[in-house]
């Protein structure tokens, strides 16, 4: 069982006004200096997809011991008097390295034991004594706040006593999806990507004979709940469709729903990602734009600032605000990521997908607005490593001397180099069942592009050497 600190018993401590972190707060349950107990589940979108058919093979799980450890990078966002439910304590010298750079405000509780194939929200419904101290903190001004709201976490709510902060599941379920996304395009008369809905797989073998009239066609199908790039399929021809929907129809003879989007596929200039808030009143406030790095799908990072010029940012901001009315309309209210596509041509596409919950960029919010200089080029990445035993934080602190930002002045200060937010990951997989696999998550701070690509090759080199020596 993982130990756990006391609760401090003070009421919350005033946020400051303007603050990401007070914004935040504001837009879901209306007091910008609410106290929030973190709870960052990833991958929620699993369940909100229970129970839904899905295309062949996206039900695969990926790394769940790295995946659930994720929650890590919610210390980075919490503010002063939060709290944030993690599997296990920090790495102490991870701990330290936080604390130097001001990110380590908030209380770390943990979960009464981790389970590495479950979420931080299953295991902390197992556990006995960390929601007995969960329901001590239950003031009237302190709420639980998902990265996303399913089932699971309501039933959380429910035995911590802890209101949620945010709509409920079904909410989150409905707006989540992608068709609901599309449907919204459309009727927003957004520019869209060409495609169409499919509810059925009847519906999907006539759009797809349809498309492929065309014999250049490229189409990508995605499941209207899909999680991280995993619950699509990417269709270069006639055949392919054809095999797909063979494969679909010996599933069952029975049940013929299946709710997909189909979608062709274009060339592109740039992914983007872009965020905004929806008020409990309907309002919104956009917040910012990033480039979104992707690879077959799957999110690998984000680049900021976008450099979009004005024009595009104008119709992203424009878009947010009828999507956040839209989205208020639904029920939803709080923080909302959005895909977009910068097409090879210049055509912007303002809503691929709506992401109605906390995303990866959410989490480097608070960094950049209280670290990031004016005039840097930031790369929030994700390195991919295959280490051959555990490495303490310690160790990568002393190898990355002279690259590691490890201080609020060194960073304010101007200097460029790497602030990790996240290092959980790296060990998780080795500690729970001997896979040679881990992440780390970091932002690569330079003066420009190139810079900053230098800095991340040195990272790689640095740490490729470290952990598998």
């Amino acid at each position: 069982m993982s130990a756990m600190p006391d609760p401090p018993t003070p009421a919350p401590s005033p946020a400051v006004p303007g603050t990401f972190t007070a914004r935040l707060k504001n837009a879901l349950v209306g007091d910008p200096e609410a106290r929030f107990v973190h709870l960052n589940n990833f991958e929620v979108e699993r369940f909100w997809a229970e129970g839904e058919p899905g295309l062949p093979g996206a039900g695969m799980s990926f790394a769940p011991a790295t995946v659930n450890r994720i929650e890590e990078v919610g210390l980075c966002l919490a503010a002063q008097g939060d709290f944030v439910v993690l599997k296990e304590m920090p790495d102490p010298g991870y701990a330290a390295y936080l604390s130097n750079l001001g990110l380590l405000a908030a209380t770390v509780l943990t979960v009464d034991g981790n389970n590495p194939s479950r979420t931080v929200t299953q295991d902390a419904l197992d556990s006995p004594r960390l929601l007995e101290t969960l329901r001590a903190l239950n003031d009237g001004r302190t709420y639980l706040a998902p990265m996303g709201v399913s089932v699971l976490e309501e039933r959380l709510a429910a035995a911590s006593g802890l209101p949620l902060a945010g709509a409920g599941s079904a909410v989150a379920r409905q707006v989540n999806g992608k068709i609901y996304s599309r449907d919204l395009v459309d009727a927003l008369g957004l520019t869209p990507v060409p495609g169409t809905v499919c509810r059925t797989v009847r519906e999907l073998a006539r759009a797809l004979e349809e498309a492929f009239a065309d014999p250049s066609a490229r189409l990508v199908v995605k499941e209207s709940l899909g999680v991280s790039g995993r619950g699509m399929v990417v269709l270069d021809g006639s055949q392919r469709g054809e095999r797909l929907i063979r494969m679909i129809s010996r599933r069952s003879s029975t049940d013929d729903r299946l709710p997909v989007v189909v979608e062709h596929w274009l060339e592109k200039r740039a992914d983007l990602n872009y965020q905004f808030l929806v008020g409990r009143d309907g309002g919104t406030a956009f917040e910012t734009v990033k480039l979104a790095l992707t690879q077959n799908g799957v999110h690998r990072g984000h680049v900021f600032p976008a450099g979009l010029g004005p024009q595009d940012t104008a119709v992203l901001e424009n878009a947010a605000e009828r999507i956040g009315e839209a989205l208020h309309a639904s029920g939803f209210h709080g923080l909302v990521g959005v895909d977009a596509l910068l097409g090879a041509d210049g055509v912007l596409y303002p809503c691929l997908e709506i992401n109605a919950r906390f995303n990866m960029a959410t989490f480097q919010n608070r960094i950049a607005e209280e670290l990031i200089p004016p005039g840097a080029h930031v790369l929030a990445t994700q390195l991919e490593l295959r280490p051959t035993r555990t490495v303490g934080f310690e160790e990568v602190r002393s190898a990355l001397d002279g690259l590691l930002l490890d201080s609020k002045e060194h960073v304010r200060g101007g200097a460029r180099g790497v602030l990790i937010n996240n290092f959980a990951t790296l060990n998780a997989a080795l500690l729970a069942d001997d896979q040679q696999y881990g992440r780390l998550y970091a932002l690569v701070v330079g003066d420009d592009e190139a810079d900053t690509l230098r800095r991340l090759a040195r990272l790689e080199d640095v740490m490729q050497g470290l952990v598998t020596p």
